[in-house]
């Protein structure tokens, strides 16, 4: 999977935004952008001059994690494709849970 397509999914999804700030912002700021990190569910990216850092919350992460492992398998990947198009489609229905 390529990360273009990975992160259409992503933003499908409703994933968090982005911002960015440079590495002396970042010092003299420090709890206002991790708050808006928390708090905004947002991804902040640092700019340094070597290589920029991106910085997220561990929920963020999580859900990233979880969505690069179902879609890393091609089967997987194909599977749940079909089955968002089928959504999309209206093809689903509702039923009411079984109890024991």
């Amino acid at each position: 999977m390529t990360y273009k397509k990975l992160y259409a999914i992503i933003k499908e999804k409703g994933v968090n935004d982005m911002f960015a700030v440079n590495y002396s912002t970042l010092r003299e700021n420090m709890k206002e952008c991790f708050d808006r990190v928390a708090d905004g569910f947002e991804t902040m990216i640092v700019t340094r001059k070597k290589t920029n850092m991106v910085v997220m919350s561990e929920n963020s992460y999580n859900s990233l994690m979880e969505t690069v492992y179902l879609l890393g398998n091609k089967e997987n990947h194909d599977h749940l494709m079909k089955s968002l198009e089928q959504y999309r489609n209206g093809g689903t229905s509702i039923h009411e849970m079984m109890e024991d």
